[in-house]
């Protein structure tokens, strides 16, 4: 075991700056425990890690088992947003800044790990969330290998690119996936290096938006959780618009109405789109859910 403490240089909500990376209830790549620790699983350069993480007395305290256990230590800070730059950003509106009065522990995190977060993101492409998290649990649990150290029950850490190359296609039927999101996650796993290797955000956008299957959502999912990008806003989500529409405005809006209104943000549009989601605004339900789709009984 690998351990480490580190001191917040101001507020911090470790709940809200790991949140992005957890995928649904029972996420084999994420949980919390009873006592309040997360423990997150990773890929690193240096091989799968499972890493603790707890608070107390205002010190943020990292407990990391595995070859990859000194590589997830040293970017603790980072992945609790110690690299996120809130220069230029100001709230504009009142719920806005009711929000980060509320919220002053909000921190965007960076992981500088592009499968872990690319593959749950294709998943999640025109999917409701729960059919997503569905495919992604089988997924890890036939593919992923046992997370490293004293972990829950059930961890496990995201496979090798070459893995998510040869899965067959009966078990990405069995998993929930049809056959488009399959074929894109493969695709990008060949160029698994390449994106790896991308050293900035807008670099990241150009190699992602030039794989087939990976669009502006798809690749500011992504960006958001890589490399922290406060302004990776995630055009084409099924509520972001609606949600920034009605809390800014008390109406609802699209895509194009959403840019329009967080157009004083830019530099930090992601960040602004956080902070209305959080203030719970939503408008009334009026229309049906978006079901739940089985591809496994087509």
């Amino acid at each position: 075991m690998r351990q480490r403490t580190w001191v917040p240089d101001g507020p911090l909500d470790v709940s809200l700056a790991l949140a992005p990376h957890k995928r649904g209830g029972g996420d084999p790549a994420w949980r919390q425990t009873p006592d309040g620790a997360i423990w997150r699983t990773c890929r690193t350069p240096e091989g799968p890690a499972t890493m603790r993480v707890s608070v107390a007395g205002g010190r943020v305290r990292g407990d990391a088992w595995g070859p990859g256990a000194e590589w997830m230590l040293d970017g603790l800070p980072a992945l609790l947003g110690a690299e996120d730059d809130t220069s230029g950003f100001e709230a504009r509106h009142d719920i806005l800044r009711e929000a980060v009065r509320r919220h002053a522990g909000l921190r965007i995190g960076r992981t500088g790990r592009v499968m872990e977060a690319l593959v749950p993101a294709v998943l999640e492409q025109k999917v409701v969330g729960r059919e997503a998290w569905r495919a992604w649990r089988w997924l890890l649990a036939r593919y992923g290998e046992p997370a490293p150290g004293p972990a829950p029950e059930g961890m496990r850490v995201v496979p090798e690119p070459s893995v998510w190359r040869q899965i067959p296609a009966w078990h990405w039927h069995r998993s929930g996936a049809e056959t488009v999101r399959a074929k894109t996650i493969a695709t990008a796993a060949w160029h698994a290096a390449k994106l790896e290797a991308a050293a900035t955000s807008e670099e990241l956008d150009r190699l992602l938006r030039a794989l087939p299957g990976i669009g502006v959502w798809t690749s500011a999912e992504v960006r958001q959780r890589v490399f922290g990008d406060p302004d990776a806003i995630s055009v084409g989500d099924y509520h972001l618009a609606t949600i920034v529409g009605y809390a800014l405005t008390g109406e609802k809006t699209d895509d194009p109405g959403m840019l329009r209104l967080l157009e004083p943000y830019r530099g930090h549009r992601h960040r602004a789109s956080l902070f209305l989601t959080l203030t719970g605004r939503r408008p009334p339900a009026r229309g049906p859910r978006m079901a739940v789709r089985d591809y496994r009984s087509f």
